[in-house]
């Protein structure tokens, strides 16, 4: 079996690139999330017995011996696949249009700086001759639409514009498409566009015109997107942030849209880690407040904190460690001469647990220091990538409420980031 996927709350770029898949794999089953985007589910709903869409839960993953994945090329952006992840037999395959971005290892990836990703698709369509029927080629040039906006973003190219031609050719009808993009504007995203519009500040950040603002929403509430879109041309600035959290569950989704090339949007919102692309992107950040989201945005703005830090550039290394044999009296004078406040617990390289100072209010009589350090470690550990952005690291922090993070590739341990490491990068973000 063979599957064609796409990211969640998917577009019509995502869907239209998805189908076209079908075209040059006969056989393969498009899977999409639950969750989409408002104005895809309406076309879907119309459209039941034209294009055969299944959910993750239809599919049998242990039968999956090929993945198409499209407009996206990171494992935890897609949804309800996890269980094709450490898969060694499958075969994979990827286009997306947003270069360096992803950490799906496939064999054959075509990512390229291009408008919008079903333009690769039309691409290998054309050089293989493949017809297309006018429904097919409306969709198509719906989601070619969507992620130029009608071909006026700045990361359209030359060829997105050949291949809106060529879909044209093939009788896609611009009516439609019309109805199609018609913004899912009703009286819910009105209540959200006014309350974010009081709340939001317009600042001047690095010589770009921002406007920022942050609300709490209750619930799931569609086209956020649509929202921060028209607080950007409402405000007349180069580019528009939200900030959307809900205090129930602890979460924030940041959208961001810009209208200049210079100002990347996708870059900052990757180093929240989320994604996009320069004039669009998003992120769902977990643990973290608000207002130090929206310091940290403003800094990478600003041009204090580079996007293209990581994980790797703060850790310490090589870390420093005790093994499970150690006693506690060990551990209670290396952490003194050390001047830190925990270790890891690593025997024959694989990481066992960690010992930290708040551990020791366990040993409550003077002969425990004799024990080893594993009858009093936490043997429950969150570890991270390197690969990984602060951002991320300070919300596993904050979530967990731990001074460190082991940084582990290949199942080693590589370095240590903590909780000094993130002050000294985010300066005064982090609660007291």
């Amino acid at each position: 079996m063979q599957i064609a996927t796409t990211h969640k709350n998917c577009d019509f770029d995502g869907l239209a690139s998805a189908v076209a898949v079908t075209l040059l794999y006969p056989d393969t089953v498009v899977v999409v999330s639950k969750a989409v985007n408002p104005n895809v589910k309406a076309f879907l709903s119309m459209h039941k017995d034209v294009f055969d869409i299944r959910l993750p839960t239809d599919i049998d993953m242990d039968a999956v011996k090929r993945l198409f994945v499209v407009d996206v090329a990171q494992w935890d952006r897609l949804d309800g696949l996890g269980a094709l992840q450490d898969r060694e037999d499958l075969d994979i395959r990827i286009w997306d249009h947003h270069p360096g971005q992803g950490n799906i290892a496939a064999g054959e990836i075509c990512q390229e700086p291009i408008g919008a990703c079903i333009t690769l698709l039309i691409r290998e369509l054309q050089a293989k001759n493949i017809p297309l029927t006018p429904i097919q080629a409306t969709l198509f040039i719906t989601g070619l639409y969507e992620d130029t906006g009608r071909l006026t973003f700045s990361t359209t190219t030359a060829e997105d514009a050949r291949a809106a031609a060529y879909l044209l050719e093939n009788s896609a009808d611009l009516h439609i498409v019309s109805r199609i993009l018609r913004p899912a504007y009703r009286e819910k995203q009105k209540e959200i566009l006014h309350k974010l519009l009081a709340s939001a500040r317009r600042l001047k950040v690095n010589g770009f015109s921002i406007g920022i603002g942050q609300i709490e929403i209750h619930g799931h509430v569609d086209s956020l997107a649509l929202v921060v879109r028209l607080i950007r041309e409402l405000l007349n600035v180069d580019a528009a942030i939200g900030l959307f959290y809900n205090p129930e569950r602890e979460r924030c989704m940041v959208i961001g849209r810009s209208g200049v090339e210079e100002l990347n949007i996708g870059s900052i919102m990757r180093h929240l880690g989320g994604g996009g692309h320069p004039g669009a992107g998003s992120a769902l950040m977990k643990g973290v407040q608000p207002h130090a989201i929206e310091e940290m945005i403003l800094g990478l703005i600003e041009g204090n904190q580079q996007a293209s830090v990581r994980v790797s550039d703060l850790m310490s290394f090589p870390v420093m460690s005790v093994s499970t044999g150690t006693s506690m009296a060990e551990v209670a004078q290396l952490l003194r001469e050390k001047g830190c406040t925990g270790l890891p617990v690593i025997d024959d390289g694989e990481l066992k647990g960690v010992i930290s100072r708040r551990d020791f209010k366990r040993v409550r009589r003077k002969n425990q220091l004799a024990a080893p350090v594993k009858a009093f470690m936490r043997k429950t550990v969150f570890t991270i990538a390197p690969d990984k952005s602060p951002a991320q690291a300070v919300g596993l922090m904050i979530k967990h409420d731990i001074g460190r993070l082991p940084v582990v590739e290949d199942g080693k341990v590589i370095g240590i980031v903590t909780r000094s490491d993130a002050m000294l990068y985010f300066y005064d973000l982090l609660p007291e």
